[in-house]
């Protein structure tokens, strides 16, 4: 069983979606995706609305999903870790306890542009659109991430 764990800030906005797009791309029997957040602000909460709604309008339900913080034991869990952001990637980094645990680690937009280290945009403060816009481009590193490893 391969396991891939997505990372954002406070895993209600762009983790949640990359879990869900992830999920829906990979056989379910032979994967786990799960996300989690750098920061503790939304243990236990539900995905963000705006997550959800966009999420729901391609054809996914994420409503089952609650937030967790990122911690050193999914060094050992999982596989892959995705993050979203240069600060995610810094936080989550600085967790690690030794090479193996840093190798996992990768931002998730170079998987569409190889080494450049472009952010997810974190839609929080902004409207619908942003959302939108965080999925399409979630969906495109999804869709190779997908192809990769299945």
């Amino acid at each position: 069983m391969t396991r891939i764990l997505m990372v954002c800030l406070g895993n209600i906005c762009r983790s949640p979606l990359a879990e869900g797009i992830l999920k829906s791309k990979l056989p379910q029997d032979k994967f786990i995706v799960d996300s989690a957040g750098t920061s503790n602000y939304h243990i236990g909460d539900m995905p963000d609305i705006r997550s959800i709604e966009v999420a729901k309008k391609y054809g996914l339900d994420i409503t089952s999903q609650k937030g967790r913080q990122f911690s050193v034991k999914d060094f050992d869990v999982f596989d892959y870790i995705y993050v979203m952001d240069e600060s995610n990637y810094h936080n989550v980094i600085n967790l690690a306890r030794h090479n193996n645990d840093k190798a996992k680690v990768k931002m998730i937009l170079n998987e569409v542009y190889s080494n450049q280290n472009h952010s997810v945009p974190d839609p929080y403060y902004g409207g619908k659109q942003g959302f939108d816009n965080v999925f399409k481009m979630l969906d495109e590193a999804c869709d190779i991430i997908a192809s990769k490893i299945s």
